[in-house]
């Protein structure tokens, strides 16, 4: 009885660290690597260096995505595109029209 209540606050502590960091990381990188196998040709991505442009082809062999910029075409790996930066740029603005519609309704 001794040992477990020895043990017991390295079990307690190694419980939060598993729900409040390792669980957390896990599930982030989860949806990122189903953000990457979602991704279609004409997607607008922001890659995590911050390179903006549109996805223009994939290369499966290299797991890879080729990138249309106002400069040319790169290629990327898939793990290099951004989920959080790329959800916000594909969020649609709301225009002032739509703004003036609703206001009406």
């Amino acid at each position: 009885m001794e040992a477990i209540q020895q043990f017991a606050p390295f079990i307690l502590i190694f419980v939060v660290m598993y729900f409040f960091m390792i669980r957390p990381q896990m599930q982030k990188a989860k949806k990122e690597r189903k953000f990457a196998e979602e991704l279609k040709k004409g997607d607008r991505i922001v890659t995590k260096s911050g390179l903006h442009g549109k996805v223009f082809d994939f290369s499966e062999k290299n797991n890879a995505v080729i990138i249309e910029t106002g400069s040319g075409k790169l290629t990327f790996d898939k793990s290099a595109i951004s989920l959080e930066m790329s959800q916000k740029l594909n969020v649609q603005p709301q225009t002032a029209v739509d703004k003036k519609i609703k206001a009406k309704a």
